[in-house]
């Protein structure tokens, strides 16, 4: 199985960065995980909210291929403790055949389509934080989720 995260607009903080990356390559010793970045929309200003969700959509839709399970990270998602979300990547990885791909949107959540897409919703947390740093918590609990199932010291009960 492969794992891909789509993320829309870039990653801006440095430090951020260099975590991210950080975990990135922690991960490869475990599975194939990817990232891949949507480009942040252009003129915003001039969009309604909706048009923005839609415009995004329009930009994860050519990264979706046939067969992938998408995953969206969304505020009402499905919330897991860490030892359930390694259990549930567990599972993902003995069923999914082709792509696991979890998708962080913009500022204002997903398009209709977007949705429509989705097999799952996850949430990180009833709490909200930037997309900078959902990306870095996200792939933490990535890693975090390979070393429970390899039964590796990382995480503590």
């Amino acid at each position: 199985m492969k794992t891909t995260l789509i993320m829309v607009g870039k990653t801006t903080n440095k430090h951020i960065i260099e975590l991210v990356e950080e975990y990135v390559q922690r991960l490869k010793h475990y599975i194939s995980f990817d990232i891949v970045v949507i480009p942040e929309l252009k003129n915003t200003k001039s969009m309604s909210v909706e048009q923005q969700k839609r415009n995004e959509g329009e930009l994860i839709m050519k990264q979706i291929q046939q067969g992938d399970v998408v995953v969206l990270l969304d505020e009402h998602g499905k919330e897991l403790r860490s030892v359930k979300f390694a259990e549930w990547m567990s599972n993902k990885m003995n069923t999914v055949n082709k792509r696991l791909v979890f998708i962080i949107g913009g500022p204002y959540g997903f398009s209709p389509e977007i949705y429509g897409l989705a097999h799952e919703k996850l949430s990180l947390s009833l709490m909200t934080f930037s997309h900078q740093m959902i990306r870095l918590i996200f792939v933490e609990q990535i890693y975090r989720a390979m070393t429970i199932i390899n039964g590796e010291p990382y995480h503590h009960e």
